[in-house]
């Protein structure tokens, strides 16, 4: 499967942006997808993540409440709402689809998110 991230810009402290992970190639539907973000200078670390259907999700402490993800199986893309947006939210976010083996094997290229305070 390949994925491809898009949606990062710049805003300002407070702000929403709205990434998508686009998918093509094998059955989507069927994987597990998660985002991760990797910041200058830290270890890339998850953020979200949502089931193959979408009636489960999990999220990472730091974003819970302000990030929301989603997914549309018949657009093959899995979203990721972002509102409230501080300054440490500032990485660069990549998605990734799960194998059947449970590990992330599959991911898109990045799309850089700024947050100006």
């Amino acid at each position: 499967v390949q994925l491809q991230a898009s949606g990062g810009g710049l805003v300002q402290e407070g702000g929403s942006l709205r990434l998508s992970c686009a998918a093509s190639g094998r059955t989507f539907s069927r994987y597990t997808t998660g985002w991760f973000r990797q910041a200058p200078g830290k270890e890339r670390e998850f953020v979200a993540r949502i089931s193959w259907s979408g009636g489960s999700t999990y999220y990472a402490d730091s974003v819970k409440g302000r990030f929301t993800i989603s997914r549309d199986n018949a657009k093959n893309t899995v979203f990721l709402q972002m509102n409230s947006l501080k300054p440490e939210d500032t990485a660069v976010y990549y998605c990734a689809a799960q194998s059947t083996y449970g590990t992330y094997d599959y991911w898109g290229q990045g799309t850089q998110v700024t947050v100006s305070s």
